[in-house]
């Protein structure tokens, strides 16, 4: 018994030790970047060796402090680091009596912060320190509108259908990088805006961006803001690149049941699903297979649609590029993995690809690309548009007798009741209920008075 216990001390106990070890081992800060977003500020360290390190708040003014053990040196001039428009107002290093290197940030507001070390990866060969400044008073993001569209002089109570856009990488991603240094992530948040630029100004439609600057979100957080934002579609925009510089043409994509439907389908789906690892995210902590696993049977019943979709917006983007395929493909991306919503990624060309990168990075192409991919999704909305929209609304003639029998009205929820009997009853969809009422879940109380969409 004894001889097991030595071997499982040996085992454990001894990699811990070395860890520790190396974690003590004196470091330097080779690079600092501050990164803004809605949620949080990131605060991104280059070290040469993974470091042990101590952070705490101060007030009056509001300061974080990171604190490096040993004679760490910080060599990159402090006076040069980019703050602007972030929750930074300045920085400074000291030391301590200790001879710790002491790194201040002021803030403009009170901070939770949150840290961890990355490893060294294919793009990053530095380890990382992440620090994660999240804002005890930030305000909300404004709620997603009904719409307010008049249509006939009549006066409707229709919604809008949602369109998330998720512009792919950012802040500490850069995504594909090609011909004269072009990022991937400017590209495709460019082409991003242009079209939601598009859809807020046609009636009926509202767009909702994942991300509106140069800063990272997790994968699976991109497709849960696409599910709070009650989103009928999820189109996620990248301009990657392949190991051959010969790789050219558009692409769409759906989640594949059964892997990816080409090599370089396989190849970009493990490229873009390493960009939780690059953009600054441990997943290290995650136990959540029996969700996915759920999560993925629930996705079924969207492909079909994420495949209507995906064909009607390929076939408007072959008017403008090369086609890599005639035919929506498939492929195993994370960020493709939202139930009950329609997802596509679209590969808007190979940034790896001399020419396509040239016209990428222009202006006057990105306008046609954006104006190419609205078309596509607008054609198949008003061909298929979701139950309870303006454009439903409008395809049924819009006229005042069918507003005014298709208006919202109030139901309690009794014994026995669930969503789905609910929405077969009144023949609306669960979405909608859930859109309308602010329901995340099934979960529904007896007693609950919830509003049924207009039938």
């Amino acid at each position: 018994m004894k001889k097991i216990i030595a071997k499982i001390i040996i085992k454990y106990l001894v990699p811990l030790v070395l860890v520790g070890s190396a974690l003590n081992a004196t470091a330097d800060v080779d690079g600092v970047r501050v990164w803004q977003s809605p949620a949080h500020t990131r605060l991104v360290f280059d070290l040469s060796e993974p470091h042990q390190h101590k952070i705490f708040t101060l007030d009056k003014p509001y300061r974080v402090v990171i604190d490096l053990a040993g004679n760490a040196q910080f060599k990159p001039d402090a006076s040069k680091v980019d703050l602007d428009s972030t929750l930074v107002t300045s920085l400074r290093t000291g030391r301590q009596k200790n001879h710790d290197l002491r790194i201040v940030f002021q803030l403009r507001d009170d901070v939770s912060p949150k840290s961890s070390i990355l490893p060294p990866n294919k793009i990053y060969p530095h380890h990382r320190l992440v620090v994660d400044l999240i804002e005890k008073n930030a305000t909300r993001i404004e709620p997603i509108k009904t719409v307010k569209t008049v249509a006939d002089k009549v006066v409707h109570n229709k919604r809008d259908i949602i369109v998330a856009i998720d512009a792919g990488h950012g802040g500490e991603d850069p995504g594909a990088v090609g011909y004269r240094r072009t990022k991937e992530k400017t590209v495709v948040l460019k082409i991003a805006k242009k079209l939601a630029n598009l859809l807020e100004k046609e009636p009926g439609y509202k767009p909702y961006l994942t991300r509106t600057g140069d800063y990272y979100i997790p994968l699976r957080d991109r497709t849960r803001k696409a599910r709070d934002a009650n989103a009928d579609l999820f189109i996620s925009i990248h301009a990657d690149a392949f190991r051959n510089s010969q790789a050219h043409g558009s692409s769409v994509f759906v989640l594949s049941e059964r892997g990816a439907s080409s090599e370089e389908a396989r190849y970009l789906a493990e490229k873009e699903n390493e960009a939780d690892l690059v953009g600054g995210v441990s997943l290290g902590d995650k136990d959540d297979h029996v969700a996915m696993t759920l999560l993925d049977l629930s996705m079924t019943a969207t492909r079909g649609s994420s495949l209507s979709v995906g064909t009607s917006i390929l076939k408007r983007m072959d008017k403008i590029s090369r086609l890599h395929k005639k035919e929506v493909g498939e492929a195993a991306f994370m960020v493709l993995k939202a139930p009950d919503i329609p997802a596509l990624l679209i590969e808007t060309g190979f940034i790896s690809n001399p020419g396509e990168a040239k016209k990428l990075a222009t202006s006057s192409y990105q306008n046609k690309m954006a104006r190419e991919i609205f078309n596509g999704l607008t054609e198949y909305f008003n061909e298929e548009p979701p139950e309870g929209s303006y454009i439903a609304w409008k395809k049924r003639g819009g006229n005042t007798s069918i507003a005014r029998s298709n208006v919202m009205r109030s139901y309690t929820i009794r014994r026995g009741d669930t969503l789905s009997h609910i929405a077969k009853k009144h023949k609306v969809s669960i979405t909608d209920i859930r859109r309308l009422n602010g329901i995340k879940n099934n979960r529904i109380q007896v007693g609950q008075e919830i509003t049924l969409p207009a039938s």
